[in-house]
């Protein structure tokens, strides 16, 4: 065979194993699974060809957020720290999942009907309000949201962007008849019998807390979610509770499949559900006689901790519900732990990490992330943990992103270089 000939052969044979090993090596690469010790930053949840799907409406683009592994909660623990990006959802939070649910339910029961007179009501103190009000827009319904009138003004006005009338009431106890939830409930009653319910003019009373439909997301939809994105692979799960929907929903579908998961609540102070997960009674410490010095949950934190077990809740964490979800078995818990999270550490973390990573978060997510790293050196190096990233920063400019805010409640808002307020190296 002539020499040029024989060049051109082996030129054609490596172009044709560079093109094999170009084909088969990323993909290789792209399936490694995730392993307890690997310390390398992984690909889970990242881009493919088959995320760049075309969705139909703003219902589409809801759910299947991405898992962010956080590197320098990570690193600082030895474990891996991922977080489920919920703030991406088109709403800004998980409650579009909620939302979304709570709506859809109600059509399939006949309670509700798209494009008619009907008007959505519910009692929140933001987030929710602000996914039903889209969920709205998009199906044509009206819009009637109650709130206390001590939130961020950034969610009354995202609000009424999304045309929402929204009711500003004085926050007082769920046992007084004008807390935002029970007026809520009244308004929509009002609204029901105005009008003509045959032709759909309906008053539809969300009922977030108390709404199975809002644990259900979570156990259909975020729990699956984080199940494929760790390939099974993960050893806690941290949420916080406002209504218990996402720690519920997500817990029960997540210790399904794995048992051996442990689950740990993130509590911030002024909330009782620390105290009843850890000893059985519902106390707060700032609810003593004399202490408290803001209204409904004692805590600069917006959408997060409960005095009181909701049936979203309930399914976790009452005894008979809880055991009628793993076969009757009793003795079995599905909330292992908790943790509670001072309004100091929340504001601190949520500092860190705009200072380190770039994650410009809300109140919400900076205690589920203490909550995480608190979870992670209770466990040592080796474990990984999943929590959610509930609320992006941008929602809470004008109460907990604001420094004198912050100042007149006895908070410090330096930005930390390290972990050592909660006992962690950086």
């Amino acid at each position: 065979m002539s020499r040029p000939v024989t060049l051109t052969l082996t030129l054609l044979a490596g172009l044709a194993l560079g093109y094999a090993l170009g084909v088969t090596l990323p993909s290789v690469i792209w399936r490694r699974p995730l392993t307890k010790r690997s310390r390398r930053p992984s690909t889970l949840g990242g881009p493919s060809p088959t995320d760049l799907r075309v969705v139909n409406g703003v219902a589409g683009l809801i759910g299947n957020t991405p898992l962010v592994r956080i590197p320098s909660l990570s690193e600082a623990t030895g474990c891996e720290i991922y977080a489920k990006a919920e703030f991406l959802n088109p709403g800004g939070s998980p409650k579009d999942r909620v939302a979304l649910s709570m709506v859809e339910t109600a059509e399939a029961h006949g309670e509700l009907r798209p494009h008619t007179a009907s008007c959505l009501f519910e009692g929140t103190v933001g987030s929710t309000g602000i996914s039903l009000a889209m969920i709205a827009r998009a199906k044509g319904y009206l819009c009637h949201i109650v709130l206390p009138d001590d939130q961020a003004a950034e969610k009354y006005a995202l609000l009424e962007k999304f045309c929402a009338e929204v009711e500003k009431v004085r926050p007082v106890s769920i046992v007084n008849q004008d807390h935002f939830v029970n007026v809520a409930r009244r308004r929509a009653c009002v609204y029901d019998g105005q009008g003509d319910l045959d032709g759909g003019h309906r008053g539809y009373f969300a009922d977030q807390f108390d709404n199975l439909a809002n644990y259900r997301a979570h156990y259909q939809s975020t729990g699956p979610e984080i199940w494929t994105q760790t390939h099974g692979n993960l050893d806690a799960f941290v949420s916080g509770a406002g209504t218990g929907g996402t720690l519920a929903g997500t817990a029960l579908y997540l210790k399904q499949h794995h048992p051996s998961l442990r689950v740990v609540l993130a509590d911030p102070q002024g909330s009782g559900l620390f105290h009843r997960i850890k000893h059985g009674v519902m106390y707060a410490p700032e609810e003593a006689e004399g202490t408290r010095r803001r209204h409904q949950v004692d805590t600069v934190v917006e959408g997060m901790g409960i005095n009181r077990v909701t049936r979203n809740l309930a399914q976790v964490l009452v005894p008979g519900l809880a055991h009628s979800h793993n076969g009757g078995v009793p003795g079995t818990p599905w909330v292992d732990d908790a943790v509670r999270v001072t309004d100091q550490e929340a504001v601190w973390m949520a500092r860190y990490l705009v200072n380190r990573e770039g994650l410009f978060i809300g109140s919400t997510a900076a205690v589920n992330c203490v909550a995480a790293v608190r979870t992670a050196l209770t466990l040592g190096p080796g474990h990984t943990i999943v929590t959610i990233l509930c609320d992006s920063g941008q929602r809470h400019l004008t109460k907990f992103w604001n420094d004198d805010y912050l100042r007149a409640q006895g908070l410090d808002v330096t930005f930390p270089d390290d972990l050592d307020f909660l006992g962690a190296d950086a």
